[in-house]
């Protein structure tokens, strides 16, 4: 009995440590299937699928802040082979949704020789921009530096994130070498630049003609546009893209507003010869990704996308 109830105390100690910060649960698969139902009855979820060759290793900590830790699920081959790797970035707005969301995405993509990291990152009811960021990219440098025990090939590093986590993902892959949005406080000899890009139905401009972005970038950017305009500049993907941007796939929805700056960025890649490609999924709704008959459409735009790059 009492080491019943030491378990309990220590559990209930983590517990709390862990989660001192309010949660959005909101953006959940199901929440988007309810929605999503209402205009495409035959919508069904997507089950999850297990294959003998793919390792899962969940909540591993790759970072920690005082008592707040960090943990990413790794979903890997189990041959030695050195595979490219594939960081995922679950969307919700930059304040709900949680890793777990994107399993399912992972087991198919590891299930296809590819090491994937889904990664747990502060949303902005804990923390606004740059904190996800940085977050994100100190767990780039952790698979790095544990590249052997994933069976990772760390010069073939891909970031694919859907709505708010596409928009993460480009953000991350267009400041390859940037030291303003490396962590300071984290020391690694293991760079964060990553090969390859996948913004699966996230804006690229939060301030532009095509962008409706307004409260929720706000409250993750840290105000309005009027107040902070600099880091709402700083932060839209299309105005980091450069000769360092690697190359990058579009998924994109039917829904025009989660397409903005894209074409621009294409523009500023295609003066630079940098390789891009835009999958269009007619008729998707947004989270399209969740859910059949869209998943495995993403999976074969994905997995061609990242083979062309890679194998």
């Amino acid at each position: 009995m009492k080491k019943i109830l030491f378990l309990f105390l220590l559990f209930t100690k983590v517990a709390f440590a862990q989660s001192h910060f309010p949660v959005d649960t909101t953006y959940t698969v199901k929440s988007v299937y309810d929605k999503v139902k209402k205009d495409h009855p035959y919508i069904s979820y997507v089950p999850t699928r297990s294959y003998e060759t793919v390792n899962q290793k969940k909540e591993i900590v790759y970072k920690k802040i005082k008592d707040r830790e960090l943990h990413l699920d790794a979903y890997y081959n189990k041959t030695k082979k050195q595979n490219p790797a594939i960081v995922i970035i679950h969307g919700g707005g930059w304040r709900s949704g949680n890793k777990s969301q994107m399993e399912t995405f992972a087991i198919e993509m590891a299930s296809k020789g590819y090491s994937c990291f889904n990664i747990e990152f502060r949303l902005s009811m804990e923390a606004p921009y740059p904190a996800a960021i940085f977050d994100v990219k100190n767990a780039i440098q952790y698979i790095k530096k544990n590249a052997r025990k994933f069976n990772v090939d760390t010069t073939k590093v891909a970031v694919l994130g859907c709505s708010s986590g596409g928009q993460m993902a480009s953000l991350i892959g267009t400041t390859n070498g940037k030291k303003e949005f490396e962590d300071s406080k984290t020391v690694s000899k293991f760079s964060s630049k990553v090969n390859a890009i996948v913004d699966v139905d996230g804006t690229l401009a939060f301030k532009h003609r095509e962008s409706v972005e307004g409260k929720v970038a706000g409250l993750w950017l840290g105000g309005s546009y009027e107040e902070i305009p600099s880091i709402w500049e700083q932060a839209a993907p299309l105005n980091q893209a450069d000769k360092n941007t690697p190359p990058i796939l579009f998924i994109c929805s039917s829904i025009p507003r989660f397409h903005a700056g894209r074409d621009d960025m294409i523009a500023i890649l295609n003066k630079y010869g940098i390789y891009s490609e835009i999958q269009t999924i007619p008729n998707s709704p947004h989270s399209f990704w969740f859910l059949n008959p869209w998943f495995d459409e993403t999976i074969k735009y994905t997995t061609h996308f990242l083979d062309k790059i890679f194998k």
